[in-house]
């Protein structure tokens, strides 16, 4: 994501990813009551601390969006430091 906007491509943490982990759910987890968990939850955790929005409007051009998909691919291709 750092890589991307400093490339001027704006993104965002997606929002929910595990929703039982956000804040409003801290009253239901200490009192242990108010919902259930029907599974593993491994994927929403994966979304939550792996995916994010990249930044859309109607005003990019066909140059604006080849330009953003070079820049993930290349982003994501990069090793991690």
């Amino acid at each position: 994501m750092r890589r991307l906007e400093g490339e001027g491509i704006q993104t965002r943490m997606l929002f929910a990813g595990n929703i039982v982990r956000q804040p409003c759910f801290d009253a239901l987890r200490s009192a242990g009551t108010g919902y259930r968990v029907a599974s593993s939850l491994a994927a929403t955790d994966r979304l939550m601390d792996d995916a994010f929005w990249v930044g859309v409007y109607p005003g990019l051009t066909d140059e604006m969006i080849d330009a953003v998909a070079a820049a993930i691919t290349a982003a994501v291709r990069e090793p991690v430091r």
